[in-house]
């Protein structure tokens, strides 16, 4: 297959990805897109150490199918 049409392949893939994302999309295999609620918690400046206040917020993570950790993590026969 040439690498153009592996190249649109791809970049159709995500644009789809992208549009699904907010009902999850699942990449069979390999994961799948979710988006997360984190809730709103205390943290500390590095620099100063003093507390600040982390808001709510919603962040899209990608959970690794159980197949491709099993796949990737197996212990190999010596």
């Amino acid at each position: 297959m040439p690498k153009k049409q592996v190249a649109s392949f791809l970049d159709e893939l995500a644009m789809l990805a992208y549009k699904e994302a907010r009902n999850g999309f699942t990449f069979p295999g390999v994961g799948k897109l979710v988006v997360v609620d984190r809730k709103a918690r205390m943290g500390r400046n590095p620099a100063t150490g003093e507390p600040i206040s982390i808001p709510a917020k919603r962040v899209l993570k990608f959970r690794i199918a159980k197949q491709a950790k099993d796949s990737v993590l197996a212990k190999r026969g010596k």
